[in-house]
């Protein structure tokens, strides 16, 4: 453990006697909602975590201070001040040398969690290859941080925005493996089948933890992800889905909008097109990473057969 890394003494506590303890990241209230849905969503998860038993650990960085395991006190300051930035794992020496305070994307919080010992980690959805990469080469830094970083990390796949085809190629070749949860339908996050088949499904948290337990035992150091697609009367239309998703792309495309300020584009597109309904769909996906991400962490804990 370095000195640099913040650890609330409930986490600290939980992962040195072993307890189930689940990440949390914290762009989704700093930068994927808005105020006040925000923080509600944030505690609210935490206040799940703590349903099943298990601790949660919200991670973001306070002042320039990586902290795993923010207090409420901190999440409510996170969800609430102008100026907070999104770091992602090449940001975060940056941030805390300027003393910034950040929510931390998918990529930072994957590597914040490993270096304070949690093993499982609950998001939304994870960044991925964008479309028209073969040009730009526009990759989100999750896949390759996630390549080399034994975790278990519960998300609904990547958003629909992305080329889904080719950021499956990507894990394929990075070695990530992908296992729906009771399904074989890669889930489009708004959508619960993106059109793309999985060749495995798990279906039980044990089954996970199992496959887990493996992999560290044979000494392979990448995440298994855990494709969990929001519940299907709850998925964004379909229809709607593909018809507003190729309006935002073609405005976007009109609109000269590129690299970074792509994604933010089209999802404000989305959700401004789907009279929020593209929001709500994201609350629900989140809630429901973070239910079964609690299960895993229970299951993990558990002596393997």
């Amino acid at each position: 453990m370095t000195a640099a890394l913040s650890l609330s003494p409930e986490v600290r506590e939980a992962v040195r006697d072993g307890a189930p303890v689940l990440a949390l990241e914290s762009t989704i209230f700093t930068h994927g909602l808005p105020r006040p849905r925000n923080i509600d969503v944030a505690l609210q998860a935490e206040a799940e975590v703590r349903s099943h038993g298990v601790v949660p650990a919200t991670i973001g960085m306070v002042d320039g201070r990586p902290t795993v395991g923010l207090s409420p006190d901190e999440i409510e300051r996170l969800s609430t001040t102008d100026g907070v930035v999104k770091a992602s794992l090449r940001d975060l020496p940056v941030a805390a040398a300027k003393g910034l305070s950040a929510g931390t994307t998918v990529a930072a919080t994957a590597f914040l969690a490993d270096r304070a010992g949690i093993r499982v980690f609950s998001t939304g959805g994870l960044g991925g290859v964008h479309r028209d990469a073969q040009r730009t080469f526009d990759e989100s830094a999750d896949l390759g941080t996630l390549a080399g970083l034994p975790l278990i990390v519960v998300s609904a796949g990547v958003k629909s925005i992305l080329d889904i085809p080719l950021t499956l190629e990507r894990l394929e070749t990075l070695n990530l493996a992908v296992v729906g949860y009771r399904t074989t339908d890669y889930p489009g996050f708004y959508i619960a089948d993106s059109g793309h088949d999985l060749e495995y499904s798990a279906e039980s948290p044990d089954e996970i933890a199992a496959m887990a337990r493996t992999r560290d035992d044979l000494g392979i150091r990448s995440t298994l992800l855990i494709a969990n697609p929001v519940d299907a009367e709850r998925e964004l239309d379909p229809a709607l889905h593909d018809e507003v998703l190729a309006r935002a792309l073609a405005a976007a495309d009109a609109a000269g909008i590129a690299g970074h300020d792509t994604t933010p584009f089209l999802l404000d597109f989305m959700q401004r097109e789907t009279d929020g309904r593209s929001l709500d769909v994201n609350v629900d996906v989140y809630r429901g990473n973070v239910r079964l991400g609690a299960e895993i962490a229970v299951a993990l804990g558990r002596k393997g057969p």
